[in-house]
């Protein structure tokens, strides 16, 4: 049981009063060589310490950081959670239902609360449905309420009916930049008068981005999220921490995107997969923590846990000038100096790391990301021949595989009036969005001083071209407004279409008819160019194989060409309307220089202020929402959006025994990064699809089946859309797509239906995977839904590192191939019968032999990382542990 703090010694009080552990009382030298992350994990282990949950050998553990990185286990105790509404919603439906399970097993269901600050954003369910109108907000806003009722009534049910739940409702942003901009806490005070860092984990990958105003955070699964909810601390191997140097200065022409894209394919090529990436040096000091934030969002994309800037005089500033309470400000940076946790970039000396990387920001160029991967960077001046030659290339992350004959084909069609011809690389989805660039007012504004250029230079973008705006919070509405720039995106086609994820995710909404018909009648590359982080293939629209992460004046630069197949350095972004002149984009680029006077004239703490003085109460659609009231939750059988389910049904005091695997089936044999686009279901619910069969038979109209994400919370949905992605590469299957080999019959079918057939036939069932299975955005349904697919282990060269979490939170056994060994290398088919015995003495990391029914034999690596998830596999997941103690 909890003991007295062994460390309430080290006590201390501010000049205000307020407590706080002390720790350069510990006068221990080794403080001043960790990082500043680690620091932060040192401050939560001795204020949480009770040699309970928390030992006072971790604080040792994590004092010896150089010696003990990668080496040993600690908890960890996150100060709040952070939820989106996609992740948000599945969260809830687990904490309702295990509230009717404590009921049924004797309990207090009044016990299942959150025991930390709970925020969720609801941004993820607003789709770029109508664009390029001065109505699409209000047309999408009143789509997304028609759509999501269901959910919006359940959120506000659980807004009342849990402690410790703060909801903002459609309409105010993307869920990380409200987090930067306003529910980042920097140190937290409690109602006990005790300050600390402020600290977060989130269901959501991009948690990360707040790691740029220096709060510790990253993305977990959402059963990870809630166990840390119900007060359960966080088991992570403690991390290595690769320091990163910045010297110099970005160039005029460079933005922080074109930064971003170039620290995340150096940081993927390094490898920093499981280990945290700290900033330092002189040009860190040089970058505004909107710019640190770009940076720190991407953390996901180049593999880290984090990507963390200790807090600095500008983390200061900014804080004032995003409308913090002053008192707040005044208390948070006497205790991050007294703490040493306030940075000074400019210093000599820097704390020790693992291991380090420079990097010159004077040599970044402009850059962008694709057309597959976030981290596969071509310089702007270098994307028309890297197009034409990726085109050609075989089918891969840089190769699409056509023939002459193919390249050479276009399309005609009739739109907004006029004749169009397309061909490959045409820009068919131009969007300013998502959390990693519109929470920056520089790349923000640039896009609209850019559009004020380009109008008063005669240009003007194709009718067909699908352009969008979706900035991260309102207060990028109320800048844009007054300095006079958004007149000038509205008219170049970037009107406002919604406050949320939108294109980013994949809710991009249809291309017009005759766009899609000419795509698919000649089988056309087009592309999307986009401000956001991920353009994994079929992710942004399912007709769009080719898609560019770049910055927002990119997006407007590359609308106005409508081609990716243009090399801006020597052909014309255009021809005026006025002067019938060829236009170029050195003509129309803004300054570095006058993006810095619009953020000072333009910028201001009042719109902060003003915007998140009611987050709570300010949506009148979501006041007028009549919810139930109640401890427990009326379950509706009818309901096709939030169903009650199976986890706990039928979950009892004790612990099931798990025995071993015996004569399994693979139900998909795959290759190297799967992502959870897809294993986890995403994007629009396809007509022919057993999703759509489930909702057709419960008389939903296709026009309104919604997307996956939206039906998060129903787990009917979604394990019939678990590996339903379109774009699928399964061995076990003749061709791409969301099908397998139902073994013993040899029939091809749904990945869906095949699972529910081997567990009707009482068949277990596993999956073979390539290296980095499970990367991109942290998803829960990732590994819930293979678990209700009857999936017992999966079988990869390496993990991802939230998904291998997610999986050993489910139950499932994550297995890792010998290094230099894969399912191909041991020339598996995936037709075998398997055979795995873990035996009765699990330990972490340890070698288990595989064998299959033809004979052959290999050994895996056990991927349970730390004794307590070998509790949760033996109680069959996290949550049931969670619950058992609990009761």
């Amino acid at each position: 049981m909890s003991q007295p703090n062994p460390f309430d010694k080290i006590k201390d009080k501010l000049s205000s009063g307020l407590t706080f552990y002390n720790l350069p009382k510990l006068q221990d030298k080794r403080i001043d060589q960790l990082p500043y992350s680690i620091r932060i994990l040192l401050e939560s282990a001795i204020r949480n310490c009770d040699n309970f949950q928390v030992h006072e050998k971790d604080v040792e553990n994590i004092l010896n950081w150089q010696s003990t990185a990668s080496n040993v286990e600690i908890p960890f105790k996150p100060a709040r959670v952070l939820l989106q509404d996609f992740t948000g919603v599945p969260a809830v439906v687990d904490l309702a239902a295990m509230r009717d399970a404590m009921k049924r097993l004797g309990g207090d269901p009044s016990k299942i609360n959150p025991l930390v600050p709970v925020d969720l954003v609801i941004d993820h369910s607003v789709q770029v449905d109508v664009a390029r109108t001065p109505d699409a907000l209000e047309e999408n806003q009143k789509m997304e309420f028609h759509r999501n009722i269901e959910r919006f009534r359940f959120l506000k049910w659980g807004q009342q009916a849990f402690k410790n739940l703060l909801i903002a409702p459609p309409g105010y942003g993307i869920v990380h930049q409200v987090n930067l901009e306003y529910l980042a806490r920097e140190v937290v005070k409690s109602e006990e008068g005790v300050v600390y860092p402020d600290s977060v984990v989130g269901t959501d990958s991009h948690t990360t981005m707040v790691n740029g105003l220096g709060v510790c955070g990253w993305g977990v699964g959402g059963i990870e999220a809630e166990a840390v909810m119900l007060g359960q601390p966080m088991s992570m191997v403690l991390p290595e921490v690769v320091g990163y140097k910045l010297v110099g200065k970005l160039p005029d022409v460079a933005t922080a995107t074109d930064l971003v894209l170039t620290v995340t394919k150096e940081l993927r090529a390094k490898g920093v997969v499981g280990k945290f990436v700290e900033f330092f040096g002189a040009g860190v000091a040089t970058l505004s923590v909107s710019d640190r934030a770009t940076i720190s969002n991407m953390a996901p994309e180049y593999g880290a846990t984090m990507g963390y800037f200790p807090a600095d005089a500008n983390t200061i500033n900014y804080l004032a000038s995003t409308g913090r309470p002053a008192e707040n400000i005044s208390y948070i940076k006497e205790y991050l100096a007294t703490q040493q946790l306030l940075c000074d970039y400019t210093a000599a000396s820097h704390p020790v790391y693992t291991s380090t990387i420079e990097l010159d920001l004077s040599t970044v160029v402009p850059s962008l990301s694709g057309p597959k991967r976030p981290h596969d960077r071509v310089s702007l001046s270098d994307l028309k021949q890297d197009f034409a030659s990726n085109l050609k290339s075989p089918v891969g992350f840089k190769g699409f595989g056509l023939t002459a004959d193919q390249i050479a084909k276009t399309a005609t069609f009739e739109h907004g009036g006029q004749k169009h011809t397309i061909t490959h690389g045409a820009v068919t989805i131009a969007a300013i969005t998502s959390c990693t660039n519109t929470s920056n007012p520089s790349v923000m504004l640039g896009a609209g001083l850019l559009a004020k250029a380009a109008v008063e230079a005669g240009l003007s973008v194709k009718s067909y071209v699908k352009t969008s705006l979706s900035p991260g919070s309102g207060v990028v509405t109320q800048y844009l407004e007054k300095s006079g720039l958004q007149p000038f995106l509205d008219k170049i086609g970037f009107n406002l279409t919604g406050y949320g994820c939108m294109t980013c995710i994949g809710n991009s909404g249809e291309l017009a008819d005759v766009v899609g018909e000419a795509i698919t009648k000649e089988d056309l590359v087009v592309a999307g160019v986009l401000s956001g982080n991920r353009n994994f293939e079929g992710r942004i629209h399912p007709l769009l194989r080719a898609n560019y992460l770049a910055s927002p004046l990119l997006v407007v630069a590359y609308a106005l060409a409508g081609t990716v197949n243009i090399d801006f350095e020597h052909d014309a972004i255009g021809v005026s309307s006025v002067t019938s002149k060829p236009v170029f984009l050195r003509d129309i680029w803004p300054s570095s220089a006058l993006i810095q006077d619009t953020i000072a004239k333009n910028v201001l703490p009042e719109m902060y202020k003003s915007f998140y003085s009611n987050v709570t109460g300010g949506n009148q659609r979501w006041n007028e929402l009549v919810v139930p009231q109640g401890l427990l939750y009326p379950w509706d059988e009818k309901s096709t959006y939030i169903h009650n389910p199976p986890f706990f049904q039928s979950m009892e005091l004790t612990p099931p025994v798990r025995g071993d695997i015996a004569g399994a089936y693979c139900l998909l044999n795959l290759g190297d990064s799967i992502t959870t686009d897809h294993i986890s279901p995403a994007g629009n619910i396809a007509r022919k699809s057993t999703a759509a069969k489930y909702l057709e038979g419960h008389n939903v109209d296709p026009k309104d089946f919604n997307t996956y994400g939206a039906r998060r919370g129903n787990d009917e949905v979604m394990v019939r859309g678990t590996f339903a992605n379109t774009r699928l590469v399964n061995k076990l299957a003749p061709a791409v797509g969301p099908q397998t080999t139902h073994i013993p019959s040899n029939e091809v079918m749904f990945v869906s239906d095949a699972a529910e057939r081997y567990i009707a036939e009482g068949s277990q069932l596993i999956i073979l995977a390539g290296a980095d299975y499970g990367s991109g955005s942290s998803r829960d349904w990732a590994a819930k839904g293979p678990y209700l697919q009857g999936i017992k282990c999966v079988i990869a060269v390496s993990f991802e590192r939230i998904h291998r979490s997610n999986l050993v939170g489910m139950g499932i056994i994550p297995l890792q191939f010998v290094q230099g060994q894969s399912a191909d290398t041991l020339n598996l088919t995936g037709k075998e019968k398997f055979n795995i015995a873990l035996g009765t003495q699990i330990k972490t990391g340890q070698t288990v032999t595989v064998t299959t029914d033809t004979g052959k034999s290999f050994e895996t690596t056990l991927r349970f990382d730390t004794p307590i998830e070998i509790e949760y596999y033996k109680h069959g997941g996290i949550l049931p542990y969670v619950l058992r103690r609990l009761v």
